[in-house]
């Protein structure tokens, strides 16, 4: 069948932005296993990435040129009304267009997606296997229920993402990392159960980790060493390093098979403060930085979140990996609910102590799905009103009851040590854009 699959992740960027640093040009892991899955049986795979178009009146173009039998849409919640709008099209230019929606927010709030009446089925949780029995069912015309539950595949079986589906054009995320750069997932599904994410990972995952065999992700970066040549890669997975003899096992057969290019993962303070011989050895295989979730300064906004971690951890990690050469970007939130304004200056006076080669912060933003999305709800704190405010960029009030005003202040404020002076600058660019646009809103 001819099947094509659609990119919204437009809703931060706008159109024209698939040339953007960083996070906006990588490819999309869930779209290219999809597509991966469907050739090797025999399917016509194409792709409309919305970053790569002028606007809306080149997606209707896009669809009548390739005609597709089956359009594949994914979505983040914040991308529902550009994926949707897409689903729009499709059936404007071809009611016969079979509208298939999957990824988080379907598998979050499948009954909000397929109430639109341009969708035709809702894949719930992972697609690979579901997605391809339903192309055989809509191939032989045999009937299926309109939102259906995805199996968890055996990951090792899945061949390698179709990264061709994107033109292999991934950024750094950070300058000092060469090209050609290259993302890898290595397992699927998060142990902790933080309440501003859980219960929605497991929604979608299982309540377990299920990780790619050491062998399965070497090969495939053997295969990216002789496709593209990488100089350097990152890890997508949620905590590359909650699974101690996976990462061990990793470092030893990544430098035996003679690899040297430096790679970055996400971890966690509790768990560097427990493996300092781990981070060294991974440092040794080639780690050039830890994306770690710091979130707060201050120890009960921590248990309110309940991070499993302590402000001290928080501190211990950063030395631990200034100690071993790891840069250190660091993720953290202001403006929680029940969060002081004395409390969000701690984690700005964390930040401030750590120095950070990325600080890297967000306004809290309820996700549906997450144990804070309904405390929020309950409680009448939401200002969500829209699905693009779902967006994690500081740019919008979230909640109720939230100096946003005196946030945005510490958000500066936090940067003001930055370690690097140039990205400092850049910074702090993005950031007063950010706060002309966002008093622009609220003023």
């Amino acid at each position: 069948m001819r099947v094509t699959l659609v990119f919204p992740g437009i809703s931060e960027t706008g159109f024209n932005t698939a040339k953007a640093p960083v996070e906006y040009s990588w490819m999309n892991h869930g779209l290219s296993s999809l597509s991966a899955c469907a050739k090797a049986v025999g399917h016509d795979v194409s792709l409309i990435d919305l970053r790569e178009l002028a606007g809306w009146d080149d997606v209707r173009g896009e669809i009548s040129r390739l005609k597709p039998q089956v359009l594949g849409v994914t979505m983040m919640s914040v991308d529902y009304e550009p994926a949707m709008e897409a689903a729009r099209i499709a059936k404007s230019v071809d009611r016969n267009i079979v509208v298939v929606a999957g990824g988080p927010h379907p598998s979050i709030l499948p009954e909000e997606v397929a109430a639109g009446a341009n969708i035709d089925y809702v894949v719930v949780g992972e697609g690979e296997t579901t997605f391809l029995k339903l192309l055989e069912d809509i191939e032989n015309c045999r009937p299926r229920e309109r939102v259906i539950t995805g199996e968890h595949p055996d990951l090792d079986t899945l061949p390698f993402a179709d990264r061709e589906l994107f033109r292999f054009k991934e950024s750094p995320i950070e300058n000092f990392l060469r090209r050609p750069f290259v993302t890898v997932i290595a397992g699927r599904g998060c142990v902790y159960n933080c309440s501003f994410c859980q219960p929605a990972e497991r929604k979608i995952f299982g309540r377990k980790v299920r990780r790619r065999s050491v062998a399965n992700v070497i090969d495939e970066l053997e295969l990216l060493r002789e496709r593209y040549d990488f100089q350097s890669f990152m890890f997508h997975d949620d905590c590359l390093t909650e699974d101690r003899k996976w990462v061990i096992r990793f470092c030893d057969e990544y430098r035996r098979r003679k690899f040297r290019k430096p790679f970055v993962c996400q971890s966690r303070a509790d768990i560097i403060c427990k493996n300092e011989d781990m981070v060294r050895l991974m440092k040794k295989a080639g780690l050039a930085m830890y994306l770690i979730g710091f979130e707060s300064g201050n120890q009960r906004v921590l248990n309110f979140l309940r991070k499993g971690t302590t402000v001290e951890m928080n501190y211990r990690a950063a030395r631990i990996c200034k100690k071993h050469g790891v840069r250190i970007w660091a993720n953290y939130m202001l403006g929680m609910p029940t969060e002081t304004k004395e409390e969000a200056m701690d984690t700005v006076r964390m930040i401030q102590k750590i120095k950070p080669y990325r600080p890297s912060p967000a306004f809290f933003t309820p996700h549906p799905g997450s144990d804070l999305y309904d405390y929020c709800v309950k409680n009448g704190l939401s200002l969500i009103r829209s699905h693009s405010d779902f967006a994690r960029s500081p740019n919008a009030p979230k909640i109720k009851g939230i100096d946003y005003k005196f946030l945005q202040e510490a958000l500066v404020e936090s940067k003001k040590r930055f370690v690097s002076v140039r990205l400092a600058r850049k910074a702090d660019f993005i950031i007063e854009r950010r706060i002309k646009h966002f008093l622009q809103r609220i003023i």
